[in-house]
């Protein structure tokens, strides 16, 4: 995987968990965080995610700006301790392999 190509992975799994249900500061477990990931592209769409995540921005900057921090730094942290282990196969979703 590029250096590009983790970025834009990387970026869409944030927000998709901002706008899930887990509450900001929390520290899922890879199978909550795939999870929850599913459960809002599922409900919402790639790009309705990315529409969601901008609508807060507009409305309420200064909840925000901490939410995508926590959900950024989830993803990244979750995945980057897994990254090193066997891929395990997920059923096609592309933002949770």
């Amino acid at each position: 995987m590029t250096g590009t190509t983790s970025t834009v992975l990387t970026a869409a799994r944030a927000e998709a968990l901002f706008t899930s249900q887990l509450p900001t500061g929390s520290r899922p477990s890879l199978a909550l965080l795939e999870t929850a990931i599913r459960v809002a592209v599922r409900a919402h769409g790639v790009r309705g995610c990315a529409g969601r995540v901008a609508t807060e921005y507009g409305d309420h900057p200064e909840l925000a700006m901490p939410r995508m921090r926590w959900a950024r730094d989830v993803v990244e942290q979750v995945y980057l301790a897994h990254r090193s282990r066997p891929v395990r196969p997920t059923g096609g979703w592309a933002l949770v392999a």
